[in-house]
């Protein structure tokens, strides 16, 4: 799998580790196919260290979609017809695309509608499960 604590230079007492470790079972649990296990690992997040803690975890998600070897720069990701998506599919879209255009503000964003509108654990499991296939697609999962 992509995640490991060595190349994010995460330890026991580091803050990070935590969110690395809630990303890794959440990768564990999609790789899977157990999106009750996704699910109950953001609940457990959130219960433990609040909803800021779930937006961590999909941020260290989307960057495993993207990998280690993303030129820095303004992106403009292509997803033909995404307006025809999904709520699901066209979140995941433009939360990966903010990670990538390290857009910190519209990922916010993103993420608060979402929950707003009560499809923030869809959105969740579908960036958890994009994150897999894109992981499957480079060999790394």
């Amino acid at each position: 799998m992509g995640l490991d604590a060595a190349t994010y230079g995460c330890g026991v007492d580091d803050p990070g580790y935590e969110t690395f470790q809630d990303a890794a079972q959440v990768l564990q649990s999609a790789l899977a196919g157990d999106e009750d296990a996704v699910t109950h690992t953001f609940d457990s997040v959130v219960d433990r260290r609040g909803m800021s803690a779930a937006y961590d975890v999909a941020w260290r998600l989307a960057g495993e979609m993207v990998g280690d070897n993303l030129a820095r720069g303004p992106w403009r990701l292509d997803f033909p017809d995404i307006d025809d998506a999904n709520y699901d599919k066209r979140w995941v879209a433009r939360f990966v695309s903010a990670y990538v255009n390290e857009d910190v503000p519209s990922a916010t964003a993103l993420f608060t509608v979402a929950l707003v509108d009560g499809k923030l654990p869809e959105c969740l499991l579908t960036l958890a499960g994009s994150a897999v296939a894109t992981l499957k697609r480079r060999g790394a999962a």
